[in-house]
């Protein structure tokens, strides 16, 4: 019965494979560099665009962050609405929030300033708009965007997520606690800002997990099934980028170089997934955020190694090559010994940035609940190296307990 079930996960996935050469994965157009935020509302004007719905947190509007973004608009005559409602993991709520301040308000584009959280509300909200008669629910999964959101300016101030150039919307149900995405080309924002003058304040502990995040991204894809020559570069890219500057950016906040380079590692490890796909340690940590509210990257940063030991020899070639471009001493190491340095190193980073190793939120109660819907996620979308079933996922989550 397993090897029926494992046949038909990798026949549905050689068919994603064979039916993503006609979708459009068009990457966003990109204003970048210091101040590049600054520029963005004559850009939004010269596209005809009067008023948007600006998508953010209260936590950013505490720090002021978006003062400059709002005097710009001013200045460039387009009006602004403010919804600023967004949690940390954003909610349905949230999203029919953002949603009818937009058409209440007669809004024409959105403008989502923040981490993945506000870029995801802002993907969902537009996906809503532009199609009234489908829920968040029903949007769930794949391909399920019927009518192409209206514009999006995606300003992350964030270095992880990636959401500036990805399809994926991930949004929290609270009914039922589920953390699940809406995964639909339309959702590419066309535009995007990597600004990094935005991230220069981000607290030391969120640059750490933000950043492994996009390690994260780009391991995954690289690691699985459905890779292509562009996505392959740029995974490779995202990691020798996290490698030369995530520890850089977390000891010295100011370091714009680093910054820079961070957010370029973010944009390639979305572009990376976008086509060639997540796999388990997103299931997992999905789920950990929706059930415990644990935020996203830091959960990603936690599960990774442990889910990189469970692809074993599955993942060993990809691991080998990974290590040589993060620049580890691979010297005289055969292929296992590099692969398992690149795990090494990873645990390694994690304890020098304070990350965790493992969850005390995690009840033995829950696990069975957890493996079931990270499985629902995964199975059989995520090409992964090494197919995992219910009880597999179980005993990596009872791993990752304190």
């Amino acid at each position: 019965m397993a090897k029926l079930r494992h046949l038909w996960y990798r026949t549905y996935q050689a068919v994603m494979r064979a039916a993503s050469c006609f979708l459009d994965f068009s990457q966003p157009e990109l204003l970048e560099g210091p101040g590049s935020v600054r520029r963005l509302p004559a850009f939004i004007a010269a596209k005809g665009i009067r008023k948007v719905l600006v998508v953010t947190d209260k936590g950013l509007m505490a720090f002021r962050l978006l003062d400059g973004l709002f005097g710009e608009l001013e200045a460039a005559g387009v009006a602004y609405e403010l919804y600023d409602g967004v949690q940390a993991n954003p909610t349905i709520p949230n999203i029919e929030e953002a949603r009818a301040l937009y058409e209440e308000r007669g809004c024409q584009a959105i403008v989502a300033f923040g981490g993945g959280s506000s870029m995801d509300c802002a993907k969902a909200a537009g996906a809503r708009v532009a199609n009234p008669g489908r829920s968040v629910r029903k949007m769930r999964g794949l391909l399920k965007v019927a009518r192409r959101p209206p514009l999006l300016f995606a300003v992350p101030t964030t270095a992880g997520t990636g959401s500036e150039t990805t399809l994926a919307a991930v949004v929290t149900d609270p009914e039922t606690h589920e953390k699940y995405a809406i995964n639909d080309p339309k959702l590419i924002p066309p535009y995007a800002v990597l600004d990094p003058e935005l991230t220069v304040k981000l607290p030391a502990p969120i640059t750490a997990a933000t950043g492994m995040d996009a390690l994260t991204h780009a391991v995954e894809a690289y690691v699985g099934r459905s890779n292509t020559r562009n996505t392959a570069a740029m995974a490779e890219k995202a990691v020798r980028l996290v490698f030369a500057n995530l520890e850089a950016a977390y000891r010295d906040g100011s370091n714009l170089e680093a910054r820079s380079n961070m957010l370029l590692a973010s944009y390639c490890g979305g572009v990376a997934f976008t086509r060639a796909y997540v796999g388990y340690v997103h299931a997992i940590a999905h789920n950990l955020g929706g059930l415990y509210g644990l935020p996203h990257g830091l959960a990603n940063a936690v599960i990774l190694p442990y889910v990189l030991d469970y692809f074993g020899g599955a993942a060993q070639a990809r691991l080998a090559a990974l290590a040589e471009l993060a620049g580890l001493p691979c010297a005289g190491l055969d292929e296992a010994a590099k692969a398992e340095a690149f795990i090494a190193e990873i645990r390694a980073m994690n304890a020098r940035m304070s990350i965790p190793s493992k969850f005390a939120q995690i009840k033995e109660e829950d696990i069975p609940l957890l493996a079931r819907r990270a499985l629902r996620e995964a199975n059989p979308l995520y090409p992964v190296p090494r197919i995992m079933d219910e009880a597999d996922c179980a005993a990596l989550i009872r791993r990752l307990m304190a």
